[in-house]
């Protein structure tokens, strides 16, 4: 069956041509339900990475329950891309996936691989992360500087594409444990991976390096777990020596101090990244003296990704951005002509760039409107050529799913908010609609785009009006905002936005308050047990995935993972950890909740569900009417762990509990008689586990 799969999907990609005259995205809406089978598939196509010379494309296909890496040979037209891994080969023991990689040269793909893994040296779970090289030309896989590594072996500073070798800064275990957390530089030649070169050594107080675009470390970043300061080292050329030249404490977790981008070749300068002004944008700085310069790129009211290096890495192609959807603006003027052209014949932030070749002749566009999974295409720029390279899902290919917009509400105290509206399209123009709030993890930092989410349309697939909302804390919206969530936000002034947002639907028509439910990963598992335990009477019922529902003890799992201070990242506002800790608070009324956890979840252990589920029943709730729990085996806490497998659990466990608290459809409804028929891949999901 394995083999069917994956063969099917070889034969699904292959370059073919473009819709001609296009003043939109391609593709209809979808007239028919969609299964969840379909819905909860893995990616046929993503990541795709162009080599340097334009003639092959990197990329990760999906089929049934599994991940395999490919190359697709682009002076081979009709080809199918080539598999040269699957996600098995990487697994040892725990986790260790792909989770990205980039070329070193024609010849050399690079590949992170990173698992969470409990070390009994240290007493606790350690991010593992390691880089190997495939050889296109023998296929042999290439360990780069594994010999005598710790824990992070995988920051590529810099890639001599002529010499062929990599800086990489790595973790290296020589019995000094005071040093073992900090990276020292080395030369790696790619083709055998053997350190040729070690250029800085490890420095007590730096846990991270930055080289400039010839491979100069130029900068040190240190950060002390357990008080909060962040300090950075700099030296103008190779010659000098390392001086503090930064110190900062970022109590409020909203990011402090200048972040360097790209080093340019007039002394000292560089482009950097600060939040100084509120909001995170783009400037040039002398490091030397850390003093930031003139503006270069900035967007009202929102906060800016970052900036892309040239190829020299002496300057800047452009800035990454989000506004309702993610965007790039491009400085140079080659991408910015074409940019704009693909604006005007797909509509604004329909077609996005996601790789090229060195020179930029060649790109590979991404296409997707914000209700479409998405499909990529290979643009010939200089013969005008534009083909489809293939869907992200063969089934959907390039169909218009439930539509998705951007809204704004006001917070019961007047903050403005924003939140990502996806309405069923089986339903269209009807009013008072159930409802389900999908809160988004993190909980800082973090938020939800206008855009083909898998979660949302799989559950507005089933009839619901779902939003996500990016509540205060949320990511991209300046240091004020994220204060907002800090000050008084976890577990109590986050949680009444999540109420507010259903009173602005209700009083727009569009929602019924009385039918409504919430579902959330991580953070977003937290607020829906949180929901369940403070607003009963609000919601019909909840579902929580791989949730935080004990907070002191979660706050002393931290302290091993993030220190004394990281570990404060909780709940600031908070009159106590416990006062908003669901699992300390059972005995009391609750919504019918719907837990859902994996048993190898590195990020937050099994013990908090486990503890949450026990709790219920110690208080006299009743397995399969007040509660009931879902334990995935093999799932951790990252969506790349996600199988197809796990998706139709967790997605179809949530549809299931939906129907049995809040249906979709009720008599009273004017489509009730257009029910769709019940669909299999939900029906076969079972509880009790």
């Amino acid at each position: 069956m394995k083999h069917m799969l994956w063969g099917g999907l070889l034969a699904a990609v292959a370059i073919g041509a473009a819709p001609a005259g296009a003043k939109t995205t391609p593709g209809q809406p979808v007239a028919q339900k969609v299964g969840l089978d379909v819905l909860a598939a893995l990616p046929l196509m993503s990541n795709l990475r162009m080599s340097p010379d334009g003639n092959k494309v990197a990329m990760t296909l999906g089929a049934g329950n599994e991940f395999g890496y490919a190359l697709l040979d682009l002076t081979k037209p009709g080809a199918p891309p080539k598999i040269f891994a699957r996600a098995s080969t990487f697994k040892e023991g725990e986790q260790r996936e792909v989770t990205g990689y980039r070329w070193a040269s024609d010849r050399y793909l690079l590949l992170t691989l990173s698992s969470s893994e409990f070390v009994a040296r240290f007493g606790q779970r350690i991010d593992i992360n390691r880089i190997v090289a495939y050889d296109t030309e023998t296929g042999k896989t290439i360990p780069l500087g594994w010999e005598g590594a710790a824990a992070n072996a995988a920051n590529i500073l810099h890639i001599d594409k002529q010499k062929g070798r990599i800086l990489l800064a790595r973790q290296v275990d020589d019995a000094n444990t005071e040093r073992v957390f900090r990276e020292q530089v080395s030369w790696v030649d790619v083709a055998t991976g053997k350190v040729i070169e070690t250029v800085q050594r490890t420095n007590p107080i730096v846990r991270s390096w930055f080289a400039d675009g010839k491979g100069v470390v130029r900068m040190g970043f240190g950060y002390d777990p357990d008080n909060g300061e962040e300090r950075y080292l700099y030296r103008s050329n190779g010659d000098e020596q390392f001086r503090t030249v930064q110190r900062v404490v970022d109590k409020d977790f909203t990011g402090g101090g200048i972040q360097p981008i790209v080093f340019l070749d007039e002394p000292d300068m560089a482009i950097v990244s600060s939040n100084h002004e509120g909001h995170a944008a783009i400037y040039k700085a002398n490091l030397a003296t850390m003093t930031v310069g003139a503006k270069l790129f900035s967007v009202p009211g929102y906060d800016v990704d970052g900036a892309m290096a040239n190829d020299a890495e002496n300057g800047i192609l452009g800035y990454a951005y989000a506004t309702d959807r993610p965007r790039r603006k491009f400085a140079d003027a080659k991408l910015a002509e074409i940019a704009q052209y693909l604006a005007e014949d797909f509509g604004d932030g329909n077609a996005s760039i996601v790789s090229s070749n060195d020179g930029h002749s060649r790109l590979i566009v991404e296409i997707a409107s914000p209700d479409q999974i998405g499909s990529f295409y290979l643009y010939d720029t200089e013969s005008g050529k534009f083909g489809l390279i293939g869907h992200r899902s063969e089934a959907l290919r390039d169909g218009k799913l439930n539509p998705v917009k951007m809204i704004r509400y006001k917070a019961s105290d007047g903050l403005e908010i924003e939140a990502v509206v996806t309405t069923p399209r089986l339903r269209a123009n009807q009013k008072k609609l159930p409802l389900v709030v999908l809160v988004h993890g993190g909980p800082y930092g973090v938020r939800d785009y206008a855009e083909y989410d898998q979660w949302a349309q799989a559950v507005a697939e089933q009839g619901y009006l779902v939003v996500q909302p990016n509540y205060r804390g949320s990511g991209g919206y300046g240091t004020a905002f994220v204060k907002a969530g800090r000050e008084d936000g976890f577990g109590t002034r986050m949680q009444d936005d999540l109420n507010d947002l259903v009173d602005h639907l209700a009083s727009q028509g569009v929602a019924d308050p009385a039918r409504a439910c919430m579902m959330g990963w991580s953070y977003g598992g937290y607020a829906s047990a949180r929901a369940a335990q403070r607003d009963p009477a609000r919601w019909k019922c909840t579902i929580a995935g791989a949730g935080v529902y004990d907070l002191p003890m979660m706050r002393d799992y931290d302290k091993g993972y993030l220190g004394n201070f990281g570990a404060n990242y909780l709940a600031k506002g908070a009159s106590s950890l416990a006062d908003v800790s669901p699992a300390r608070s059972t005995d009391s009324q609750w919504t019918p909740i719907l837990v859902v956890h994996g048993a190898r979840d590195p990020r937050v252990p099994i013990a908090q569900a486990r503890t949450l589920v026990a709790r219920l029943k110690r208080s006299g709730k009743v397995q399969g009417t007040d509660f009931d729990y879902i334990e995935q085996p093999e799932n951790g806490h990252y969506g790349v762990y996600f199988t197809k497998e796990e998706r139709i659990e967790w997605l179809g466990g949530t549809a299931k509990w939906l129907d049995r608290f809040n249906p979709a459809y009720i008599p009273a409804d004017p489509d009730f008689a257009r029910k769709p028929a019940a669909d299999p891949a939900i029906e076969a999901v079972k509880f009790g586990s």
